[in-house]
């Protein structure tokens, strides 16, 4: 039977042949699309892998980067190099002093060394520090230059109003310049030439001699030396019953001036014008060590010492703290003096002489005497001096040398120190004591002489009670062969000397400024005995920097004294010549005091000051206030 409609059949058909067909087209499709992706990573596999095995590409850039860096030097040698000169000149423009010397010592040719330490020493002057100039012009290895630079600096300082410290500098050059000597400074000779603290003393052998007041003062007016005013501030200018001075904050000023190229100002050098010592204060908490006592303005008089507007002592120094400390430092010695020693055989010869001389009968008058005492003075000699404890160039060492010089000379009435302190040959006169020596061998000391040292019961405030100098004395025997033979005895005569000088030391202080320095130095040494017995910087936190025995300030240092003309005079009683020969010396012993256990005292009003004396707020920098009244 055939269907009713035969077009539904074919149509199905073509139906099912037309998907077979796209069928077909899109498996053919689908294969070619996934196998064409295939091949190109194959493709790109080879292109990443080809440079790695192509040794010609590799080479080439090895070589590349090795002669890049054998190009590089090329440009830096092209680079401009500083000079000495154009170094020294930024380094003043940053206000480095120090470094700057330091740059120009290191050129070796001498002229070019002269004119860069000439650039500093003007930006010193320009800056008003004429201190530190000179200093820098000390360094200049030309003489000629030198000099040059000593007188542009004092025209300088002329045109500035005056110096910041009283120097001799003028006075050097002027002996330099007139003289024919040979001298260190100018490099033509040996001869040296230095400041004393009295005046100048000029001798290549380090002999000491004295010269009379009135040939010094001829030479300062000689030369327009004369007594001048301080530079100071009104604040430091005013008089104060009770001055502090914090070491510590000073020490801090001080070391940063240095670090800068600077010297210390004229303030601090004079420690804010103490004219003594009176109590030493450790405040744990604050980190300070402060010393404190009465102050004045000062002015420099006829000889160029820096002495109080109307007390007229010395007052004390940065060099002296600075040199004391150091002594009773873990360092230092803990003990200083000086000796003055005579030589036995001068002793001998000296012993015989007089012997023959009064065996002949007495002398002639006018020309016997001269001649007898010319060879006398030949005979003896010299003697030697004996410093320990302090650089024989510090200016301690200078004070202690004069001071005990100028007592000997009193003693054997060479020098005249008023109606209270009669020399020996005065009060042998007195006595008329028919049981003198031929040669009588007296020896005279000074040492340390304080009533007390009160202190609080927590032992952080010190005062100190009767500040004095203490001479003492011996008699000794000359043996046949000079030799002094020590009998720690005394007789009355030379007893009665030495307690003369010692009651009336305050008069003669007055009279004689070195015995007021002294006295200053004896006082600076006590706090810095103190302060190491007591271990007052370490409680107080103060690790010294500048002050310390390797700091970097350096006190002014002074030639040294090694041999002195021998102490003698000579006097006839009772038709026989009596010769009295001195030796000695000064002795700062200061365990005499700081270890007595009868000096020191408990005194709860010594804590009261110190409580009352601590810092306000001070401006910043300041290392010194007045206690307010």
């Amino acid at each position: 039977m055939r269907p009713k409609n035969p077009r539904v059949g074919s149509s199905v058909v073509s139906v099912l042949a037309t998907i077979a067909c796209l069928s077909i087209v899109l498996a053919v499709t689908f294969y070619l699309v996934n196998r064409q992706p295939q091949v190109t990573v194959e493709k790109v596999d080879e292109q990443i892998q080809a440079p790695a095995e192509t040794p010609l590409v590799m080479e080439e850039q090895q070589e590349e980067v090795v002669v890049v860096p054998e190009q590089t030097p090329e440009p830096v040698q092209e680079t401009p190099r500083v000079t000495p000169e154009e170094m020294v000149a930024a380094q003043l423009a940053a206000g480095e002093f120090g470094q700057a010397i330091e740059t120009a010592e290191t050129v070796a040719d001498l002229n070019e060394r002269t004119m860069l330490l000439k650039m500093v020493v003007k930006a010193q002057m320009d800056s008003g520090d004429f201190v530190a100039a000179l200093g820098t012009i000390n360094r200049i290895p030309l003489a000629e230059a030198r000099t040059q630079a000593m007188s542009e600096r004092a025209q300088a300082m002329s045109l500035a109003g005056g110096s910041q410290l009283a120097d001799f500098t003028e006075l050097i050059q002027l002996i330099q310049t007139q003289t024919s000597g040979l001298w260190s400074d100018t490099g033509e000779g040996d001869g040296e030439i230095s400041q004393f603290s009295s005046g100048v003393k000029v001798d290549p052998n380090g002999l000491l001699h004295q010269i009379s007041q009135q040939e010094r003062n001829g030479q300062l007016a000689a030369l327009g030396i004369k007594a001048r005013q301080a530079n100071l501030n009104q604040n430091v200018a005013q008089n104060s019953q009770l001055r502090l001075v914090s070491l510590t904050r000073l020490e801090q000023q001080v070391q940063q001036l240095i670090e800068e190229g600077r010297s210390p100002v004229e303030t601090m050098k004079m420690l804010a014008g103490l004219t003594k010592v009176q109590y030493i204060f450790v405040y744990p908490k604050e980190n300070e060590v402060v010393i404190a006592g009465p102050a004045e303005a000062w002015i420099y008089n006829e000889q160029g010492q820096a002495v109080g507007v109307e007390s007229g002592r010395p007052v004390l120094q940065l060099d002296d703290l600075v040199t004391v400390l150091r002594t009773f430092s873990d360092q230092g010695e803990k003990i200083f003096g000086c000796s003055f020693d005579p030589r036995p055989e001068g002793l001998a010869r000296v012993k015989e002489f007089v012997a023959q001389s009064n065996a002949r009968g007495p002398l002639h008058a006018g020309g016997g005497v001269r001649n007898w005492t010319r060879q006398l003075k030949d005979k003896l000699g010299v003697q030697d001096i004996t410093q320990y404890g302090v650089p024989d160039t510090s200016r301690v060492a200078r004070v202690l040398i004069e001071a005990d010089y100028r007592m000997k000379m009193i003693g054997i009435g060479k020098l005249d120190a008023g109606a209270n302190i009669p020399s020996y040959f005065d009060l042998l006169a007195k006595e008329n004591s028919q049981s003198a020596q031929k040669l009588e061998a007296l020896r005279w000391w000074l040492t340390m002489k304080y009533d007390s040292v009160l202190h609080n019961p927590q032992r952080t405030a010190f005062e100190l009670v009767g500040s004095s100098v203490l001479c003492q004395s011996e008699n000794q025997i000359v043996t046949k062969e000079g030799q002094r033979l020590q009998t720690g005895q005394a007789e009355k005569l030379n007893r009665e000397f030495a307690a003369n000088f010692t009651k009336h030391y305050q008069e003669l202080a007055q009279k004689d400024l070195v015995y007021a320095d002294l006295q200053n130095i004896f006082d600076l040494a006590l706090v810095a005995a103190l302060m190491q017995n007591e271990q007052l910087a370490d409680r107080a936190g103060w690790e010294m920097n500048a002050f310390a025995s390797n700091g970097m300030y350096r006190p002014a240092e002074y030639k040294p004294a090694h041999t002195v003309e021998t102490v003698v005079n000579h006097r006839v009683y009772n038709g026989k010549d009596v010769v009295v020969q001195v030796a000695g010396g000064v002795r700062v012993d200061t365990a005499s005091v700081v270890k007595n256990q009868n000096n020191l005292k408990v005194s709860p009003e010594v804590g009261a000051v110190s409580t009352k004396s601590q810092a306000p707020a001070l401006p910043v920098g300041r290392w010194w206030w007045d206690l307010a009244n």
